[in-house]
């Protein structure tokens, strides 16, 4: 699969997600970008999930938890902290 295909097919779930995953404790955004680890971008596509801080996922109720994937698509919990408008 191409790189646009990745990306046009990551649009999708976001479209089709972003409402659920908003209502997620802690989750301030929901775009389609690069995976992150260990602070550098891999250049895979995935749907990144914003959120303040960064929690274990023992930390959570089972419900508040970020799926690992949606439809196919790998989805990165990325901290952010609180978005401000200036």
């Amino acid at each position: 699969m191409s790189q646009d295909e990745k990306t046009a097919r990551a649009q999708l779930v976001q479209k089709k997600y972003t409402d659920m995953l908003l209502k997620i404790p802690h989750v301030v955004g929901v775009a389609v970008g690069l995976e992150k680890k260990d602070g550098t971008y891999t250049g895979d596509v995935c749907l990144v999930v914003m959120v303040d801080k960064k929690r274990a996922a023992g930390e959570l109720a089972p419900s508040d938890v970020v799926p690992k994937e949606l439809d196919g698509v790998k989805v990165d919990v990325q901290e952010i902290g609180v978005p401000t408008a200036y």
